[in-house]
């Protein structure tokens, strides 16, 4: 398979950062849609020297039309897009309460609608082609809601519900274009520095945290393998997802009693802080906030529970075959 065009969203830091990282390393092409000018250029470099292609497209994923124009630049430069990975979020750390209205309705334009307008600008044209792939950057939290989160729990939430019910229309239609939904754990990105935080500290990751790096790999296996409607990343996610089937209740309690703690710093937050809510924090001549947060320290870069989801039809077939002999060695025990 030769070079693919591949569209990520939110490619100028984090997770996008990374997963654009990761596409160009299998020497596609790759273009980067996001706000922040100053992360767009130096995501294009990390692009260039993992061997691949960059287009660099600045872009307001809540504005349907500046969207639609990006996907039309990306096909006259680059070629017809093959992959496009939804990544683009922002969001605001605090009580419900605290929240304004029109900082809940513009932190959900981006990270719900953002989806939305690039699902619909994907599906332009790859339904008439009949091929395609389109990646959802889900999360744990589309499952479970937690205290401080409200604005990105509900909209990842509404994606996982907007994307079920795509997912069922391009079955209906026997369409070969594919979307999947790949839900990450707590990752080490620069969210925390530039998300719009209106606690006393600093906000941090659930524990325990994940390098963006590593977790990107699991959006290019989502493409790679698009058959599969959603996958589960690390093993914090399947007890989230789990633990909320069985015992919702329990997580209510538990959530009340550390999850406002457990979602803070010791350092102090302070007025000056970036957010980039109304404005890239990395607007032109700004700083470039990279793919890594400030919690690389203690960072997982490796989870048997990706391997085991990668490869489950090996494991089935293993554990089939111990069982089967196992059964034979019993029946010959009993002659």
């Amino acid at each position: 398979m030769g070079p693919q065009v591949v569209v990520v969203t939110g490619a100028s830091g984090g997770i996008g950062r990374a997963t654009a990282v990761a596409f160009a390393r299998r020497g596609d092409k790759v273009a980067l849609l996001a706000r922040g000018v100053t992360g767009l250029e130096a995501a294009a470099e990390d692009v260039r020297a993992a061997g691949g292609t960059p287009l660099v497209v600045s872009v307001d994923v809540a504005d349907a039309d500046a969207v639609e124009a990006a996907a039309d630049r990306v096909e006259t430069e680059l070629g017809p897009i093959d992959v496009w990975c939804n990544v683009a979020f922002t969001s605001v750390f605090a009580r419900f309460s605290d929240v304004s209205p029109e900082e809940y309705e513009r932190a959900t334009a981006v990270t719900y609608l953002g989806f939305v307008n690039g699902t619909r600008s994907a599906l332009a044209r790859m339904r008439p082609r009949d091929r395609g792939v389109i990646v959802q950057t889900g999360s744990a939290l589309a499952y479970r809601g937690i205290p401080l989160q409200s604005v990105y729990c509900g909209a990842k939430h509404a994606i996982k519900g907007f994307t079920e019910s795509l997912l069922t229309e391009l079955k209906h239609e026997g369409s070969n274009v594919h979307v999947t939904m790949v839900n990450m754990p707590g990752v080490n990105t620069p969210q925390f520095d530039w998300v719009l935080n209106k606690l006393p500290k600093k906000p941090q990751p659930v524990a325990p945290i994940y390098a963006p790096e590593f977790v990107a790999t699991s959006m290019v296996w989502a493409a790679e393998h698009p058959g599969r409607r959603a996958w589960w990343v690390g093993i914090p996610t399947v007890y989230t997802i789990l633990g909320n089937k069985v015992a919702p209740a329990f997580l209510d309690w538990y959530l009340a009693r550390t999850g406002f703690a457990g979602q803070q710093t010791s350092t102090p937050a302070g007025p000056d802080d970036p957010h980039n809510l109304w404005q890239p924090a990395d607007g032109e001549g700004g700083r470039d906030f990279g793919a890594d947060g400030r919690f690389t320290d203690g960072s997982w870069t490796a989870d048997p529970q990706i391997w085991a989801s990668r490869h489950h039809g090996t494991l089935a077939a293993a554990g089939a075959t111990v069982l089967a002999g196992a059964t034979a060695a019993l029946l010959r025990g009993r002659r």
